[in-house]
């Protein structure tokens, strides 16, 4: 008999900003697109970490593999981890590759031996989250969600309003997200565009209205980043 094959399904977590997830592999290759986000996920009965992702991730699972999670808000896992963003970066590691065997063993155990693994997984990582979020990741993704790194000066706006230098706030973005402000830039309004061009709107109005110089340069950067261009990503 076939294994039931249950859709992709996202909520709320406990953890401001974050997503739990489920889903269940249908077989075959899948595309993760970069997000400016780090996951941790029980797959079948092991913890892993997904990085984040300056490329799309490619893979295969096999028909029935399960799978939960929670995506951390952009710049949110790196503290919760104990490891900056950059040594996570286009990486999916185990987590007792992180932490010692002994405690992602008993996290494991915990989540995947509960009545629902992913409001086990949402519950526990809400208990070990013990500080709020650094003021400055806030800043930063307020400032790139609101546009201040579009057009040539961007960083340079962006690290005058946060009091840092250029410098500084390079190494910052890194430890926290995994890539610089620019970088961050590209992979969050990436997906901003790709879902109002999933509403149907033209490509060309999509570019205009998420700041790229035009449709051109909208399907090379997509393409540069997923490895498709957008009109065949979103077939």
């Amino acid at each position: 008999m076939d294994e039931v094959v249950e859709p992709y399904r996202e909520w709320g977590a406990l953890v401001p900003g974050a997503e739990v997830w489920t889903r269940t592999a249908e077989g075959g290759e899948f595309r993760i697109l970069p997000d400016g986000c780090m996951d941790l996920l029980l797959m079948d009965d092991t913890l892993y970490v997904a990085g984040p992702d300056s490329r799309a991730w490619t893979g295969e699972a096999p028909r029935g593999t399960r799978y939960a999670g929670i995506r951390f808000a952009p710049g949110g896992a790196a503290a919760f981890l104990g490891v900056p963003a950059r040594e996570l970066l286009n990486q999916r590691v185990l987590l007792a590759d992180l932490w010692s065997p002994n405690r992602s063993r008993r996290l494991a155990d915990r989540i995947r031996l509960a009545p629902h693994p992913a409001t086990a997984l949402d519950q526990e990582v809400a208990n070990l989250v013990e500080a709020p979020p650094d003021r400055l990741i806030s800043q930063v993704l307020r400032s790139v969600r609101g546009g201040l790194l579009r057009g040539s000066a961007g960083v340079s706006r962006l690290a005058g309003a946060v009091d840092l230098s250029e410098r500084q706030l390079h190494r910052r973005c890194l430890d926290a997200f995994g890539y610089g402000p620019k970088m961050l830039d590209r992979v969050l309004w990436m997906n901003v565009a790709l879902n109002h061009a999933r509403t149907g709107l033209a490509l060309a109005d999509v570019a205009t209205r998420t700041g790229y110089a035009d449709q051109a340069h909208f399907t090379r950067d997509v393409k540069a980043l997923t490895g498709l261009p957008p009109t065949l990503l979103l077939n």
